[in-house]
């Protein structure tokens, strides 16, 4: 198992060490490669409704293995993944999902909710680059 219970500790250290120097709280979602729950957190007074778009995040970005940003762009009227979303209602097309690879195989995925797009991204981004490093 590559997302352990020490590696999922640490990449919410990150998750919140990061938007706390933004300056926002957070909820935080760690899913494993088969789009299954490692870790939930939400952090200080993170938006309500983060409760519900961050495991969501986390498990479309695992199982698409694409940020949600992607999923939604593709999921767009017209395009391949048109309404995904009604076909798996677990999928969520709100940016802030990331997944996670180790030599280019889907290990899992994090979502990252309770700021601006710009906010929970730069979150996200920060925690893979943790993962990537942890991983070396």
């Amino acid at each position: 198992m590559i997302l352990t219970d020490e590696l999922c500790d640490k990449l919410c250290e990150a998750a919140k060490e990061k938007s706390r120097e933004i300056g926002f709280d957070i909820s935080f979602a760690v899913y494993d490669e088969n789009g299954l729950p490692r870790v939930y957190r939400r952090f200080g007074d993170a938006l309500v409704l983060s409760i519900t778009l961050v495991p969501g995040k986390a498990y479309t970005a695992a199982v698409t293995q694409c940020k949600t940003k992607d999923v939604a762009a593709a999921a767009a009227e017209g395009q391949p993944l048109m309404a995904i979303q009604t076909n798996d209602p677990r999928i969520t097309l709100v940016p802030g999902g990331y997944p996670l690879f180790v030599d280019g195989k889907i290990a899992g995925g994090i979502g990252v909710g309770g700021g601006t797009e710009e906010q929970d991204c730069a979150v996200a981004e920060y925690v893979v680059s943790v993962f990537e490093e942890a991983m070396k």
